[in-house]
């Protein structure tokens, strides 16, 4: 029986904190760190860091939608964010640091817009949610030390993710 996959492409600051919200789920095949957006052909982590190349870090995940729906996917993104920060992502600054949801397809576009005014709407913020939804371009897989970078590095990851300010800002704000 073939395996059907969707990919869904979003950006959340540093992607070595964006992987394991979504890597551990039954219909998540794939969480590949990269990078999307930009105006550089094959662009490396020093010239995403440094702001040369456009692009933000990503995260793309390859998922089976009769298992684990866009609509999901959306639920674990948003609350990973401050979806009001335009400046980057916690202690990451800078334009390859910002928010943003690409989608793939007219239906993801509207779930994704959907879900946005779903936030605006909630009250949750006192400011205005300006994480952007843009049409995915060509994704570019990061170095191979990045991947999965939770697992090989975890002292380092936790550490990075303790200093971050990711996870004060969840748990007062989404939690």
């Amino acid at each position: 029986m073939e395996q059907i996959t969707n990919i869904a492409t979003f950006a959340g600051g540093c992607f070595w904190c964006m992987v394991k919200p979504f890597a551990e789920y039954d219909g998540i095949h794939k969480v590949t760190s990269g990078y999307m957006g930009g105006h550089l052909e094959n662009p490396t982590y020093e010239d995403v860091k440094a702001g040369q190349s456009g692009h933000l870090e990503v995260v793309q995940i390859e998922f089976d939608p009769a298992i684990f729906s866009y609509e999901k996917l959306l639920e674990i993104y948003w609350p990973q964010v401050d979806p009001t920060d335009d400046g980057g992502q916690f202690q990451d600054r800078g334009e390859s640091y910002k928010a943003a949801i690409f989608y793939h397809d007219t239906l993801q576009q509207q779930l994704a817009e959907a879900s946005k005014q779903a936030i605006a709407e909630s009250g949750r913020f006192n400011k205005p949610i300006v994480t952007e939804i843009r049409e995915a371009s060509i994704f570019y897989p990061a170095e191979d030390y990045h991947q999965d970078y939770y697992k090989k590095s975890a002292n380092h990851y936790k550490e990075d993710r303790a200093k971050s300010g990711r996870d004060e800002f969840i748990n007062t704000n989404w939690k």
